[in-house]
């Protein structure tokens, strides 16, 4: 798998490879039941891996769970380099390596979910074009180990990342791709989903498909909950958010801020790149409302996680926080929280 060395070589910085490596294994050491973890990622840098054995999918597996969690809590910034170096330095060396068909299908698969993760990193840094030839190479992988899971949540990735950039119809055609290719979804899947057409229609101006994608996503959830909460997956929180995204693109913005306080209130603490992001979002919105002193206390929590995450999209929203600040930094909380901010935040995000 020469395409993910060239992908991953691309996306790393060359001088600080020795360094990626000693914090990679850092990682690994925090994976329970695989003591042997280190022993098998040297094994295959070194090429002495001839035959792949499920072990090697579950070490795969086990480390893209880590470097999800700690994208979830730090940002794409901190740990898309480590995913770059463990797909050029252990993942690509494996899908070289012999074995049993079933157990090489099993590691393109685990290979494709964590092009699929890294994507989703790339994206939180703003780097677009890299981001896609993340998802691309993941959809390739998918489609080989007919792994249909990552194939339709990769192509539901792009389309988040469509509708983030305000690319409506595209958004809306890989939305529905993504439900095209996942006929048999559970009611979390399908909730998944549907919210994500949701909100794609909403941006495109459909506002009957929005409403009636929105109203899927929500009877699905009521069913999966129903049936008992799944921890890290779609969540009541991320089905608020999704709300709030349609009834805003639909002009609604009391309601926007009022689904996405529900989405605030329902997250769960670990998710806190999540956190800082929609909070900004919520800010800017009560902002847009009329309401100064309830924005300046959202940013102000906002500003409490920020230091601790290293997000492009994240830092994105400082900026336009500083921005959306000037005209009113005669009131006492919008000038506390200016200063705050300038005292916490990366210089470069600072107004001159």
């Amino acid at each position: 798998m020469d395409g993910i060395i060239d992908l991953g070589r691309l996306d790393m910085d060359p001088s600080r490879r020795s360094v990626l490596g000693v914090a990679l294994f850092s990682v690994a050491l925090t994976v329970p039941d695989w003591p042997d973890v280190v022993g098998r990622m040297e094994a295959a840098q070194m090429g002495v891996r001839s035959r792949l054995g499920m072990s090697d999918v579950h070490t795969v597996t086990a480390m893209t769970e880590q470097l999800s969690s700690m994208d979830d809590q730090f940002g794409g910034r901190t740990a898309r380099p480590l995913a770059a170096s463990f797909l050029v330095n252990t993942v690509a060396p494996f899908l070289k390596a012999g074995g049993r068909e079933d157990v090489r299908r099993a590691m393109m698969s685990a290979a494709s979910d964590l092009c699929y993760l890294t994507g989703y990193m790339a994206v939180d840094e703003g780097l677009h074009g890299l981001a896609q030839r993340y998802y691309l190479k993941a959809l390739e992988l998918a489609g080989a180990s007919e792994d249909h899971l990552t194939f339709c949540t990769t192509l539901r990735g792009m389309s988040v990342q469509a509708v983030d950039l305000r690319q409506g119809p595209v958004a809306m055609r890989l939305a529905d791709a993504a439900a095209a290719s996942s006929p048999q979804a559970g009611p979390r899947m399908r909730a998944f989903l549907a919210g994500q057409q949701a909100h794609a229609a909403a941006q495109t101006g459909n506002r009957r498909s929005a409403l009636m994608y929105l109203q899927e996503a929500e009877v699905a959830m009521d069913k999966a909950e129903a049936r008992g909460k799944v921890f890290g997956s779609y969540a009541p929180a991320s089905l608020s958010y999704h709300t709030s995204q349609v009834r805003y693109e639909m002009g609604d913005v009391h309601g926007a801020v009022a689904a996405m306080e529900e989405s605030d209130r329902l997250r769960y603490g670990i998710y806190r790149r999540t956190r800082v992001k929609e909070r900004a979002i919520l800010a800017e919105r009560q902002l847009a409302t009329g309401h100064l002193e309830a924005a300046c206390k959202t940013w102000w929590l906002a500003l409490d996680d920020y230091p601790l995450v290293n997000s492009g999209r994240i830092d994105q929203r400082v900026t336009d926080m500083f921005r959306l600040l000037a005209p009113h930094l005669k009131n006492h909380d919008a000038q506390a929280l200016y200063q705050r901010a300038r005292d916490i935040v990366r210089p470069e995000l600072i107004p001159a």
